[in-house]
């Protein structure tokens, strides 16, 4: 590397294209590495999530502007600091976004989800300290070059292209809510928006784990369709536009028990009565994982949730132990990542990709920036 500068695709203003700037290039500092990027995953309703956030998430925080924004990047390490161990020059490698303090009580106690300056890199802040992280790494993926601290790498298998991997986000999502509902071999469950960009993810993963039975609920009746083909056997999807309601169908594919855990993957536009559906389908000690965020007030039946023992909880983002965990399945062939149709852009492309993402094949296709 001879340049000192580099292409970033920054936000000057919300709701405003993206501009390719010429910006400094960073350097790694002691416990960080530099990373080529390879790919970057557009999250696609990122225009929409960033000029609607104050309407529709008004406790989340974006970065001071101008911003270089990119949730999911991959890449290659180039350059390393010298308390870096256990990562090579060369090394490919999935950075996961979320930063942590590192010093606070909660990643003291080792709960770094819970640190008071949770905050994903190249997206948005979960409280006023976010500032602090998006300061120390203001560059996201939409970018040629970023630094990223030692504790986000993820080492990808050979066997999992950049395009794919920049799909890590949205499937550590899905993989974490799995793992919080405890799914394995003895499961049922149920995925509300199955054939999306995040609900694929959490059907794929979900027959990694050994669940004896998916089931899935989603509109379009093509989407569903493919989904089903991905493991006829174990995989049952349902049409929301059917009379037939959602509680009632999971009952009868489970002899009236319904189903052990539901994994919502509905997005912030999503009606409340989808939601609510697929609680009605948690049998007596299921547990609703909510990762879609469906947006506003939902009322809830609680003294049922009690009397049924029952638990409604929220599950954001993933760890990077989990990320590693979800390469070593795909490095052994224990989850098929094969369905994804990648619809790669260049840097230079980037707001024509933002602007194409209403015309997704649902959650197979997969758009990504390469630099």
């Amino acid at each position: 590397m001879t340049s000192t500068t580099m292409r970033a695709a920054r936000m000057h203003a919300v709701g405003q294209p993206l501009s390719i700037d010429e910006v400094e290039r960073p350097r790694s500092r002691p416990t960080d590495v530099l990373v080529e990027v390879r790919a970057c995953g557009i999250v696609p309703n990122l225009g929409n999530v960033l000029h609607h956030l104050q309407e529709w998430f008004p406790h989340l925080y974006l970065p001071k502007l101008p911003a270089i924004f990119g949730l999911d990047a991959t890449g290659v390490v180039v350059e390393k600091g010298e308390q870096v161990h256990g990562i090579g020059i060369g090394d490919r490698v999935y950075i996961n976004p979320a930063r942590y303090c590192g010093g606070c009580r909660r990643c003291r106690l080792g709960q770094t989800t819970a640190c008071r300056a949770y905050a994903f890199n190249g997206y948005f802040g979960f409280s006023p300290y976010s500032q602090q992280l998006f300061e120390d790494y203001p560059y996201g993926g939409l970018a040629e070059y970023m630094t990223a601290p030692q504790y986000s790498l993820v080492v990808l298998p050979d066997n999992v292209s950049h395009e794919t991997a920049a799909r890590w986000g949205y499937l550590g999502t899905g993989y974490r809510a799995l793992r919080r509902g405890g799914v394995n071999p003895s499961s049922t469950v149920l995925i509300n928006g199955i054939s999306g960009t995040l609900g694929l993810g959490v059907a794929l993963f979900a027959l990694a784990l050994g669940a004896r039975k998916v089931l899935g609920t989603a509109r379009d009746r093509e989407l569903l369709a493919r989904v089903k083909a991905i493991a006829p056997e174990r995989i049952e999807v349902h049409s929301l536009d059917d009379e037939q309601p959602v509680g009632e169908w999971a009952r009868s594919l489970t002899d009236g028990a319904g189903v052990d855990v539901v994994v919502d993957a509905l997005g912030p536009g999503a009606p409340h009565s989808s939601f609510l559906a697929g609680v009605e389908a948690l049998g007596r000690g299921g547990h609703h994982v909510n990762i879609g965020a469906v947006a506003g007030d939902v009322p809830t039946h609680l003294h049922k949730i009690m009397d049924m023992d029952c638990r409604l909880s929220g599950s954001a983002w993933f760890n990077t132990a989990e990320g590693q965990e979800m390469a070593d399945l795909a490095e052994s062939g224990t989850v098929d990542l094969s369905v994804f149709e990648h619809e790669v852009f260049k840097l230079s492309d980037v707001n024509t990709a933002l602007a194409v993402l209403k015309n997704r094949n649902g959650g197979f296709s997969n758009y990504v920036i390469c630099p």
